[in-house]
C-alpha cells in the first residue's frame, strides 16, 4: 500500500492501477507471460524506465510476479498472480464501459481488439 487511508474501495483500487501503463501492462500479461522486451514492444510509447517501475510497483503490490532464471544471458519473465487475474477480471466491466463509449464517439483502439 502506498497512499492509504483511502476514501473509498475506488480509491484504493486506483492506489494499484493509476496511471497510464498499468492497466495496459495487465491487458498485455493476460494474454501470456512475457519477457521485458516482448511487453515493452506490445505497448508502443512506453520508455524502458516507466515500463520498469510500473513493474516494479505491480509486483510489489503482489498484481505481477517476476521470475529470474539464471541463465547467460539472463531471462527475466513476467505474468499476473492470481490476484492480478482477480484484478484483472473486476477491471473487465470498466475496459467494457470504454469500448461502449468509444464506439459511441466512433472511436476506435490503436492495437490489438479491445
Amino acid at each position: 500500500m502506498r497512499n492509504p487511508p483511502y476514501i473509498c474501495a475506488l480509491d484504493a483500487v486506483m492506489d494499484v492501477v493509476g496511471g497510464k501503463w498499468k492497466a495496459l501492462i495487465l491487458w498485455a500479461l493476460d494474454a501470456r507471460i512475457h519477457r521485458f522486451g516482448e511487453l515493452r514492444r506490445s505497448l508502443p510509447g512506453v520508455s524502458e524506465k516507466v515500463l520498469a517501475q510500473q513493474l516494479r510497483e505491480l509486483e510489489a503490490d503482489g498484481i505481477v510476479s517476476r521470475t529470474v532464471f539464471e541463465e547467460t544471458p539472463p531471462r527475466v519473465e513476467y505474468a499476473l498472480t492470481d490476484e492480478g487475474v482477480a484484478l484483472l477480471a473486476a477491471l473487465g466491466a470498466l475496459g467494457e464501459w470504454g469500448q461502449r463509449r468509444m464506439h459511441t464517439l466512433g472511436l476506435v483502439p490503436t492495437h490489438g481488439q479491445e
